[in-house]
């Protein structure tokens, strides 16, 4: 299946824990943070704000190992299952999804 990348390059990715199903964050990737994601098999998203390629955990040490990927029927959205590290969230929460 070929992906839609939107008018920016990116699509939503939405990261779930592996064992719990829970939803822990939704990010996007571009074309190359996604080939790094495939090849280290370790989260890698297209950072919006600051406009960069950003590996979850490389300043946290909060890293997440991939153990699938599946786009939607579409192919613009993608479900990316990792084995966590550590907290998912920049607030120290283990999911971003907590209000």
């Amino acid at each position: 299946m070929d992906l839609k990348f939107d008018e920016r390059g990116l699509i939503p990715a939405i990261v779930q824990d592996h064992y719990t199903k829970e939803v822990l964050t939704l990010a996007y990737m571009n074309a190359e943070s996604l080939a790094i994601t495939i090849d280290e098999r370790r989260t890698c998203f297209w950072s919006r704000s600051r406009r960069e390629l950003w590996r979850k955990g490389e300043t946290s040490g909060n890293r997440q190992h991939v153990v699938s990927i599946t786009a939607d029927c579409d192919g613009d959205a993608l479900v990316v299952e990792v084995v966590k590290d550590g907290p998912a969230c920049h607030t120290g929460a283990e999911s971003c999804f907590f209000n």
